[in-house]
Parts: C-alpha cells; sequence; structure tokens
C-alpha cells in the first residue's frame, strides 16, 4: 500500500470518529498562510487532461458512494442509461444502501451493497470491475476517495465542490494527470437550458466580446442547514458554514460563466478579492434552538461565515467576474446567471431576458433564440431529461453526456481542471475575505495550457449514440 492510501485511510477514520468538520476545517493564521502559498504554486504539466478522451468503454460500469440527499437521485438516473452497469453502491448507513437497493428491484441492475464502517468505500473501490467512481459524500470525503479511486485505475465523477483546499485541488490535478484517469466535478448548472444556450450565443458571436459575467448561489437554507432530523447527516453542512467565512459554495453560478468566458480554454482567472457581511442570522438562530433542545448548544457560541459573500474576479484576458453567496437570508432562490458583452446581454433571474440595447426583447423574440440557439445536446435528450427529472433535467443531461462521453471515448466537458480552478474560488475567498478584501492570484492549474486548450464542445460529434430506457 502507498504512502499516499495509508494517508487516506488515516483520514477516513477521523471522518467517521466525526473529528474532521467544522472544528478542524476552519481557517487558522498557519491554513491561511498556506493558500497564499499553495496560490503562488505552479504546474508543471506531467499530461494535458484537457481535451484528452479516455479510451472508448463500450459498457461503463459504475459505482456510487454516499446514498443521502443526492445519491439516490444519481443512481436513479444512471439506472435509464443504456450502456451502464451499475454493479456496486456504499454508504455508511445500512438502511440507505437497502433503500436504494429496493429502488433498483425492477431494473436491469443489481448491484453489491457496502456499508457500515468508515472503510467500506474502500472495500468497493478496490473491485476490478469498475470503470468509474461516483463520490456523493460530504465535502471533507471528495478528494480523499477521488485519488484514491484514481489511484486504483478508476475514473472519478465528484459532487460540488470537488475539493475544500488548494492543495487537495493540486492533490486531483496531479493524480489525474499521472493516472490519465478522468475527474470530474458534477457542475450540473452548465446543463441547465438557459445557460446552455447562451454558452451557444456566445460561441456565435452574440455577445460580441463578453466583457463580463455574474453568478450566485442565492438559496434560503436556513431551516435545511439546522434540521437535525432528515437533514444533513451528522449536520455536516452546518458544519461547514461555521469558522469558515466567504464563498464556499461558489460553482453552480461560476461554472457555466466559466465555459462562456473560455476560462481554461483561452482565458484564465488572474486574481480575486473577496468580501462578506457579517453573519446577521445563523449564530442568532443557533442560539434560539439551544434554548429549547441542549442538542443545539454546541452551535450557540460558533463564528458562522457572513450572510452575503461577493467575490470579484479580473481574468487573463481583462475580463470581469462577480459571484455571489448567500444561503441564510430569505429571499427568491437565484443564481443570477448574466453575461454581458459589447452587443449584448443575457439575464436567467427572476426572469429570462436578453437585450442588445435599452429594451428586453419580446416573448416572440425570446422564441426566436431559443429556435436558432438551443444546442443539439438540449435538442437530443433535453424533453426525456425534463421527464425523468433532477432539477428540472439538467442532472439527467449531465449524466447522459457523461455516459456518452466515456462510451464513445470523447473529452469530457469538464475536466480536473475545472474541478479545481472551481473549487479554489472558495479557499481563495476566504484568504480574500481574512485579509480586508485583498486580492490575492488565482493559481493556474493547467500549467498554461489554457492558452491552446480547445473550447468545450457543444456539439455531439462522435458520440450521441447513448440510448435510454424510459
Amino acid at each position: 500500500m502507498s504512502n499516499n492510501r495509508r494517508d487516506f485511510l488515516k483520514l477516513s477514520g477521523l471522518a467517521g470518529m466525526g473529528l474532521v468538520g467544522a472544528g478542524m476545517s476552519g481557517f487558522t493564521q498557519p491554513q491561511l498562510d498556506e493558500v497564499l502559498r499553495q496560490s503562488k504554486r505552479k504546474n508543471n504539466q506531467r499530461f494535458n487532461m484537457s481535451g484528452y478522451g479516455a479510451p472508448k468503454l463500450d459498457t461503463v460500469r459504475a459505482g456510487f458512494i454516499g446514498l443521502g440527499m443526492r445519491g439516490p437521485g444519481h443512481v436513479e438516473r444512471m439506472s435509464k442509461i443504456k450502456g451502464v452497469e451499475i454493479k456496486a453502491i456504499c454508504d455508511l448507513v445500512p438502511e440507505k444502501v437497502d433503500k436504494v437497493k429496493e429502488m433498483l428491484k425492477d431494473s436491469p441492475h443489481d448491484p453489491d451493497t457496502y456499508s457500515g464502517s468508515a472503510y467500506a468505500w474502500k472495500k468497493m473501490v478496490d473491485r476490478d470491475d469498475l470503470d468509474i467512481v461516483f463520490i456523493l459524500t460530504p465535502w471533507e470525503w471528495h478528494v480523499p476517495m477521488a485519488v484514491y479511486a484514481m489511484e486504483s485505475d478508476k475514473h472519478v465523477a465528484i459532487e460540488v465542490p470537488a475539493a475544500k483546499t488548494l492543495e487537495e485541488c493540486w492533490e486531483l490535478v496531479e493524480t489525474s494527470e499521472r493516472t490519465k484517469k478522468h475527474c470530474m466535478m458534477m457542475e450540473n448548472c452548465c446543463y441547465d437550458f438557459f445557460e446552455m444556450m447562451t454558452l451557444n450565443m456566445a460561441r456565435d458571436g452574440f455577445f460580441g466580446d463578453v466583457i463580463h459575467g455574474e453568478g450566485a448561489y442565492l438559496h434560503d437554507l436556513l431551516g435545511l442547514n439546522f434540521k437535525k432530523d432528515g437533514g444533513y447527516e451528522d449536520m455536516w453542512r452546518l458544519k461547514e458554514n461555521a469558522y469558515r467565512n466567504g464563498n464556499l459554495y461558489a460553482t453552480h453560478g461560476l461554472g457555466p460563466i466559466c465555459q462562456i468566458m473560455d476560462i481554461n480554454r483561452g482565458d484564465q482567472m488572474d486574481y480575486l478579492t473577496s468580501l462578506s457581511s457579517n453573519d446577521f442570522m445563523m449564530q442568532q438562530h443557533a442560539q434560539e434552538l439551544a434554548e429549547e433542545d441542549d442538542f443545539f448548544a454546541s452551535y450557540a457560541n460558533m463564528q458562522f461565515r457572513g450572510n452575503m459573500n461577493t467575490t470579484m474576479v479580473k481574468t487573463k484576458k481583462g475580463k470581469s467576474i462577480m459571484i455571489q453567496h448567500d444561503v441564510t437570508s430569505p429571499r427568491p432562490y437565484s443564481r443570477i446567471h448574466l453575461v454581458s458583452g459589447t452587443k449584448g446581454i443575457a439575464r436567467k433571474w427572476p426572469k429570462q431576458g436578453v437585450a442588445t440595447g435599452h429594451r428586453w426583447f419580446s416573448d416572440e423574440q425570446m422564441t426566436e433564440l431559443e429556435e436558432k440557439y438551443t444546442p443539439e445536446i438540449t435538442k437530443k435528450v433535453g424533453e426525456m431529461a425534463k421527464k425523468i427529472g433532477g432539477h428540472g433535467g439538467m442532472d439527467f443531461m449531465m449524466t447522459w453526456r457523461l455516459v456518452d462521453c466515456l462510451r464513445n471515448g470523447l473529452p469530457l466537458d469538464q475536466d480536473v481542471y475545472d474541478a479545481a480552478l472551481w473549487s479554489a474560488f472558495s479557499p481563495l475567498s476566504e484568504w480574500s475575505v481574512a485579509n480586508k478584501a485583498t486580492s490575492i492570484d488565482v493559481p493556474d492549474f493547467t500549467g498554461g495550457s489554457w492558452k491552446t486548450n480547445a473550447p468545450v464542445s457543444i456539439t455531439l460529434e462522435g458520440g450521441g449514440n447513448t440510448g435510454v430506457r424510459i
């Protein structure tokens, strides 16, 4: 067993005992110093994973780790795609595994099950009949599991964010390059219908030169984060919101904007600056709950992150990005998704709109745009995806596209450099917040290959032949 694998097992044991979480993830001064050091690190690229198509897989044999909130949906959607075998499922809690196994009883899939210990996932990954491992666990587990799986000759698909620290981001990049295994962060919002349409519009020059993009995760999760029963296992997401102060969940708004701006594929982030408001709600809510329930006493004096975080980025080519994060304040859901260029603008929330001057397009004009700019993947599986579901269908389109790429030996739409860069946004923002919104350089995980990497394909060329079982 390698030293790396021993380290992963050690971390897994700590996580299983509840020793990795809010109390150990808070950014102390030494940790902030480490962020600054890692931000200056250079990638002596071993192998360029951008544009890399791994050998074709006629059948994609999949295993799943984590069957809590997101896991069962991922398994169900995967079960409807032809050319797939769900070989194994795993969760710490046996009842969750049994429930998903029962869900699959009328499908062609009969996976082996793993549960009951912090090491169960390792036994699953050690199998030699898996091609890809889906990691759908709390954030602290993502990198240990992903690195172990890639070193075990498996591709990986990780829920967002892929990593929590810059060191973890670099570890994903180095392992993927060394093993030539895909490491995809499953940023589903890149496959939402309006986001994909605006990507197609940008490629066609509709916006002219894209100057500025905005994204966000504005979602009132106060009640869910404090939900003791039926919420996040062991209150893990509430713990993430304690002590860490920055944009903790950037990728939903960031991913689509990065693809539109060709970040990692023609442009690159240069530096960012980040500012957080105070916490006006979370500690107060914890104290109110603690008065009625001793369970919340340990949370009553925690220093939670600020309600609103705003992070700004300047790119190497002089463009700007603004990403916001607020999962506490009472407000309607929004990811903003705004694209502004020299010829036009698009905005998704609160209502989808496009303009090339002072007035938003009419409903009739919007219909014409949709007919012209709806991309190939949406035309092929969009309506089917809406029926199958998963955040309105974008989850299914993401999974279908991943499988289709693996089966046809195509490069993935999201590679390890995207996983690392979009995840790095969080620790970089934490450093900036802790240093009075001082700017910090954004590391180039591509080792300079962003200058020549091809943009994400929005066609189905070379693929599109994966069937679906309704």
